[in-house]
C-alpha cells in the first residue's frame, strides 16, 4: 500500500532530523530524483519537521522581537515550500493516473491525495512528539498517562487516515473517482495581490 511506504519514509525523516535536532542543519534527501515519489515524500516531511520546530521556537515568550520577525519570515517561506510540495505530489499522481478511463458517475474527493499526504506527514510528527511526552522520565505519572491516551488516539487516526488515502488512490486507479489539482493561489506573498506589498513598490 502507498501509505505503508509513506509512513515509513516520514518516520525515517523525523528520526534523521532528531539526530542533530536543530532547524539549521543541512538537508540531504535520502532518495534520488529518479525515485520521484520517495524523493518528494522525504522532502515534504523534512519541510514539515523543520517548520514544527520553528513553531516551537517562535512561541518562546522571551524571544527577541527581531529574531521573531526573522523566524516569521522563515515560517512564511516554509509554508510556501510545503504548499509547493503538495502540488508536486499531486502532479505525480495526475501523471500516474492520466490514462485511467473515468467511469460515468465518478466523483471527486473533498481533498486531493497529496493534501491527505500532508495530513499524514503532520500526524507522523504528532505521534513522534506525543510518544516523547508519554515516555518523559521527568514528567509526572499523570502527564505520561494523559499523553499515552492521546498517543493511542493519534495512532488510531493514522490507521484511519492511511486507509482513507489508500482507498482514494485505489478508487482513482479504478476510475471510480477522479482528481484535479487546484493551485493554492496564495495572495499574501504576491506584491501585486497583497495591498501592503503593492503599496511599497
Amino acid at each position: 500500500m502507498f501509505t505503508t511506504k509513506a509512513n515509513k519514509i516520514f518516520q525515517d525523516v523525523i528520526a534523521k532530523y532528531h539526530i542533530i535536532n536543530t532547524v539549521d542543519q543541512p538537508f540531504t534527501n535520502a532518495y534520488a530524483e529518479s525515485d520521484l515519489l520517495e524523493h518528494l515524500l522525504y522532502r515534504k516531511c523534512w519541510i514539515d519537521t523543520v517548520q514544527w520546530h520553528y513553531e516551537d521556537i517562535i512561541r518562546d515568550p522571551q524571544i527577541d522581537p527581531v529574531a521573531a520577525l526573522t523566524l516569521k519570515r522563515k515560517i512564511d517561506a516554509s509554508n510556501q515550500d510545503r504548499t509547493d510540495m503538495v502540488e508536486y505530489i499531486d502532479s505525480y499522481f495526475l501523471e500516474k493516473y492520466k490514462d485511467v478511463k473515468v467511469k460515468d458517475g465518478a466523483t471527486i474527493n473533498t481533498e486531493s491525495p497529496a493534501w491527505g499526504v500532508d495530513r499524514l506527514s503532520i500526524l507522523a510528527l504528532k505521534v513522534y512528539h506525543m510518544n516523547e511526552e508519554a515516555m518523559r522520565t521527568d514528567a509526572s505519572d499523570t502527564h505520561r498517562t494523559a499523553c499515552q491516551t492521546k498517543l493511542d488516539i493519534l495512532l488510531e487516526q493514522r490507521v484511519d487516515l492511511s486507509t482513507a488515502i489508500d482507498t482514494l488512490l485505489t478508487d482513482i486507479e479504478k476510475g471510480d473517482k477522479y482528481m484535479k489539482v487546484y493551485k493554492q493561489m496564495k495572495m499574501y506573498n504576491d506584491d501585486e495581490l497583497n495591498p501592503v506589498l503593492r503599496g511599497q513598490k
